[in-house]
């Protein structure tokens, strides 16, 4: 394909060569390292594989022409025959020529994207068993636990983010079109919005599902961190699906008035849940839709997932699938990995490994263990390093308050100093006068955990869900919660 096909209608100018002279056979890439002959490096400013200073290690790999924007540093000279081109923006014009160079896949299938602070992986989730179970389809997954069609995982760079880079995320896309799949269901993140990974992708419903507090090191406020969530619903999705019990849904209908469907489970929605019930095995609710009511279950505890529920049918439903087999295939679903993962084990003690990271979803999983606990409740958990700081001592008192023993460990320290964590969520707990333990290294906590509890009690394992790795000083160590928990009780 010729640059200039790329580029059509984009702003431009070409710094050297011929965009249309120039063949381009292996597509777009932000990281020099990736470069293959024929291919077009995008020198994105600050990023950490790329940008404007690896030009020549680009061409030097075979990089066929080269994307700079206005502020970009001279260009080498020695560049040979390859083409320059300058642009505005390097992210925008890169999500358009990716999704051009892959053949726009987005409009071949029907795309699900959803936004919010929690509950996007269990929502991804929920959407592909239910379309599984009910209608036999092939469906596609992106996001923080990676690239799947069905149970088969498509190999990526461990760089690759829970919202791929525009290149990567057209290239799934693509995969995923040329192996059949009618639906893709992927995780919006507040910087996948904001930085243009989404671009071009043509998404048929965008799913909204709450804001709170969380990833303030990226966006400084929460006013920033909300509207970048917003971006998914200015332009980049034809219908929304809003949870109408969170603030920010009123302002999501104003945006797309006419093309907004709603959820919720405290007020009136196009579809409600009522007569809920939740115990250690799930949850069971009526669901109201157009007049209807259907009884329904999923297999998993708490009002938090009995939302997740409402929005996966919404969704689903607006796509043309028949309400009465999601309902029925909600019932089916097998358990979420590492959000609210549940295992039983000898002796009594039940373990439950959940994602919970920020101080609302926390807040959520433990209220919800309270409801069914007839033993004591102790959790392990941490904070991620190098990420918002503020949350810390509000996790631990959440913890705290909620906890008959916490034990503070690492979650992914990345460069930080794991200890210097665990003393601000130290002083959460402290103000609770729950007793707790530290050990830095996160196996001999669980392990502690563990031996701790007795029949009837409740092991929560909080902050890394179903994450395959530690972050640590720049390494990806492997490790597993759920296999951790397999390993020391022997099964």
């Amino acid at each position: 394909m010729k640059l200039s096909d790329l580029m059509a209608g984009q702003d431009h100018h070409a710094l050297r060569g011929t965009p249309d002279r120039t063949d381009i056979t292996a597509g777009v890439t932000f990281d020099a390292d990736r470069v293959t002959p024929g291919s077009v490096f995008a020198a994105v400013p600050g990023h950490a594989a790329g940008g404007p200073h690896a030009v020549a290690p680009a061409v030097a790999r075979g990089a066929v022409a080269v994307l700079v924007d206005e502020q970009a540093p001279p260009l080498p000279r020695a560049l040979g025959d390859v083409c320059a081109v300058r642009v505005p923006d390097v992210r925008k014009a890169a999500a358009v020529m990716a999704s051009r160079y892959f053949g726009e896949p987005g409009r071949a299938m029907d795309l699900i994207a959803i936004t919010g602070t929690n509950g996007k992986t269990s929502v991804s989730y929920m959407t592909e068993s239910v379309l599984r179970l009910a209608e036999q389809a092939r469906v596609g997954v992106i996001g923080t636990a990676g690239s799947r069609i069905g149970d088969e995982l498509i190999p990526m760079p461990p760089s690759v983010l829970s919202t791929p880079e525009s290149p990567d995320l057209q290239y799934l896309l693509g995969h995923m079109r040329d192996r059949a799949c009618g639906s893709v269901v992927l995780e919006a993140t507040s910087m996948g919005l904001l930085t243009h990974r989404l671009d071009r992708t043509f998404i048929d419903v965008g799913v909204f599902t709450n804001l709170t507090q969380d990833h303030l090191d990226d966006h400084g406020t929460m006013e920033n961190y909300r509207d970048a969530k917003l971006r998914l619903f200015q332009g980049l999705c034809r219908r929304a699906v809003v949870n109408a019990d969170d603030p920010l849904g009123a302002g999501i209908r104003k945006l797309m008035a006419g093309a907004v469907t709603t959820y919720a489970l405290d007020g009136d929605a196009d579809y409600r849940a009522s007569d809920l019930t939740v115990d250690a095995s799930g949850s069971r609710f009526t669901l109201h839709h157009d007049g209807r009511k259907y009884p329904a279950a999923i297999p998993s505890p708490g009002r938090f997932s009995v939302s997740n529920a409402l929005a996966t049918v919404a969704a689903c439903h607006l796509l043309g699938h028949g309400l009465a087999g999601l309902v029925d295939a909600l019932e089916r679903m097998p358990q979420i990995p590492g959000r609210f993962e549940r295992l039983q084990i000898p002796g009594g003690t039940s373990v439950i490994v959940d994602y919970a990271h920020s101080p609302d979803s926390l807040n959520k999983v433990l209220t919800t263990i309270r409801g069914f606990a007839r033993g004591r409740v102790i959790t392990v958990f941490g904070c991620g390093g190098d990420r918002d700081t503020t949350k810390r001592a509000e996790m631990g008192a959440i913890a705290g308050t909620h906890s008959d023993l916490c034990v503070l460990t690492s979650d992914n320290p990345r460069y930080e100093d794991p200890e210097a964590i665990l003393d601000q969520i130290a002083e959460g707990i402290a103000s609770t006068g729950t007793p707790f333990e530290r050990l830095t290294d996160r196996r001999p906590a669980i392990a502690a955990a563990l031996a701790e509890a007795g029949p009837d009690d409740i092991v929560l394992i909080a902050g890394k869900g179903s994450e395959p790795h530690q972050s640590i000083r720049g390494e990806l160590l492997p490790f597993s919660d759920m296999a951790t928990v397999r390993e020391l009780i022997g099964a």
